[in-house]
């Protein structure tokens, strides 16, 4: 049970922005393990370090520039947890830069 760590804060995402799994929870064998996807990112602010829903990161996705998503498997039954993925997401790179004016020596 030394592995059943996960904070009361990654349970209550789990139950309110989680995505449930195919997959049974190694530990127990109870129930599906839930998918949770935190975002970090110097650019989100006070949205840094929260739990998101695929939804919310869609729409997160098209209005900042670069942030990194972590998805953590997680068993509500007997608290095990596991860091399953991580990605960037964000608009880096797929807009076009405005042309730089120049002066006219240039």
């Amino acid at each position: 049970m030394e592995v059943c760590d996960a904070s009361p804060y990654l349970l209550r995402a789990a139950k309110f922005h989680g995505q449930p799994s195919d997959v049974t929870c190694p530990v127990c064998r109870k129930e599906p393990l839930t998918l949770v996807s935190w975002v970090y990112g110097e650019e989100l602010k006070h949205a840094a370090g929260s739990a998101r829903t695929a939804d919310e990161l869609g729409r997160m996705s098209n209005l900042y520039e670069e942030f990194t998503v972590y998805v953590v498997e997680v068993c509500r039954t007997c608290s095990w947890n596991h860091l399953v993925q991580s990605y960037v997401l964000g608009t880096r790179g797929l807009k076009t830069q405005k042309p730089r004016r120049r002066t006219a020596a240039e």
